[in-house]
């Protein structure tokens, strides 16, 4: 579960005042599909799924989230896609730490590939020193 509260740190550190609305991914985008981390003791995961019209649901234990997102386009000169995401639906339920998360929370991270696109690290900066994961593709 370690894991996965550093995950809630890294958001809340990301976090921005502000509102974000959902903005169409290309066709080909990396971030398309559905993806898991689990906790290093197995005893729990989560399930990210990045929709072409720019918004995801997360199902992490018993919460189930919506949100719209921004990713950028294309990588920046470091191999970091940015990503603004904003919580708009939540079901009350708590997630993998046992916590809730709060609608309309905003936050801002970075997302690394690996080099075959099929794991990512969630980061709060440009930077692989303050990163969770993996992130593995499901295969639909």
């Amino acid at each position: 579960m370690r894991i996965l509260q550093v995950a809630a740190a890294i958001l809340i550190a990301g976090s921005l005042s502000g509102a974000t609305a959902a903005e169409s991914l290309r066709a080909d985008h990396p971030i398309i599909g559905t993806w898991k981390i689990t906790s290093p003791d197995g005893s729990c995961y989560e399930i990210y799924r990045f929709r072409a019209n720019g918004t995801t649901s997360v199902n992490s234990a018993d919460e189930v989230t919506e949100s719209e997102v921004e990713i950028s386009d294309q990588p920046s000169p470091k191999g970091f896609y940015k990503w603004v995401d904003k919580i708009v639906r939540d079901n009350g339920k708590k997630d993998c730490s046992g916590h809730m998360s709060e609608i309309g929370h905003v936050a801002t991270n970075y997302i690394r590939f690996h080099e075959f696109g099929e794991r990512f690290v969630i980061c709060d900066k440009e930077d692989l020193n303050a990163c969770i994961g993996p992130f593995v593709r499901m295969k639909e």
